[in-house]
């Protein structure tokens, strides 16, 4: 590694450690402005036992000593407190439960959507103009245009109520067939359309039209320099997506009963859990922030020219 791409990653790790900081603060600050309290919905629950219940989770305490310690707990244990809701378990048990079926759910439905997409949209820039890249173009603007919760509801009512096919619930055997198939579709039809485009221009550069005059073959022309070099604006797109969809979309989850960390985070906002709120907020945070970090290395590996600043 080069002194030039050590500081480069050094100050990337820096910058990603200063903005998870940053959400951290702001996320404990903004929860904790917020009217009422954790215990405010709590049936026929007395000032005494309201009381006890802010001491017993540390809610008593300065605001101040609060953050420090609830930083320190993450910083030192990774450890995000107790779910005030789900009595006697820990946001972080929570986390990693969702994220057993998150986690498989979105690397799926990203492997599919990255495959499909980068095919769709290599397919539609050779075959610009044609017929085909007409009907690729306008199914993918179709799936871009349409939100996650009506495309999952079609095929809820499609594949599960009418023809029976696929389980409606998704922690059944089967189940996740639909929500990986609904989470794909936007992100496969985006990335379709980038390749597209970054295929075109690169197809236009002065290189190809070099390496055609020199006789290579069309097909080493299309997979040796222009499909490398326009996959830069996919790596980009795909780091925070994968981030996104691994932590589980909560529309989805909770259209397909998904038992993920979407559908607790849905639930945790409904339940006034506090904790298990910023807990979430702060994972998804991070994760997006360290594909975004990986995405900016991986450029170095597809495209050797690329020199870091």
């Amino acid at each position: 590694m080069s002194s030039k791409m050590f500081f480069y990653v050094l100050k990337r790790i820096l910058l990603a450690v200063l903005t998870i900081w940053i959400v951290i603060t702001v996320t404990f600050f903004v929860m904790h402005a917020v009217p009422g309290g954790p215990f405010v919905g709590e049936k026929a629950i007395s000032k005494e036992a309201q009381a006890a219940l802010e001491a017993k989770y540390g809610l008593d305490k300065p605001l101040l000593e609060q953050y420090v310690t609830y930083l320190r707990d993450i910083v030192t244990r990774f450890d995000f407190g107790p779910s005030l809701k789900q009595r006697g378990r820990m946001v972080i048990d929570i986390i990693a439960d969702g994220m057993k079926t998150s986690a498989k759910l979105g690397l799926i439905a990203a492997g599919l959507a990255a495959v499909i997409g980068i095919v769709l949209g290599a397919t539609a820039a050779i075959r610009r103009n044609t017929f085909l890249d007409k009907v690729i173009m306008v199914i993918t603007t179709a799936f871009v245009s349409m939100p996650s919760f009506i495309m999952g509801s079609f095929l809820l009512i499609v594949f599960s109520v009418s023809l029976k096919w696929l389980p409606a619930n998704g922690a059944a055997q089967g189940g996740l067939v639909l929500p990986v198939i609904t989470l794909s579709l936007y992100p496969m039809s985006y990335i379709t359309r980038l390749t597209r485009s970054s295929m075109l221009d690169v197809l236009g550069q002065d290189y190809i039209r070099t390496a055609k005059a020199k006789g290579v073959s069309r097909w080493s022309i299309i997979f040796g320099h222009a499909l490398k070099n326009s996959l830069i604006p996919v790596i980009t797109y795909f780091g925070p997506m994968l981030a996104f969809i691994v932590t589980g979309s909560m529309v989805v989850e909770q259209i397909f009963a998904v038992p993920g960390i979407g559908r607790q985070f849905v639930q945790s906002i409904t339940n006034r859990d506090y904790t298990m709120i910023m807990g979430t907020t702060i994972f998804l945070a991070s994760l997006i922030v360290i594909m975004n970090l990986v995405s900016d290395l991986l450029y170095k590996v597809v495209d050797p020219r690329i020199e870091f600043d």
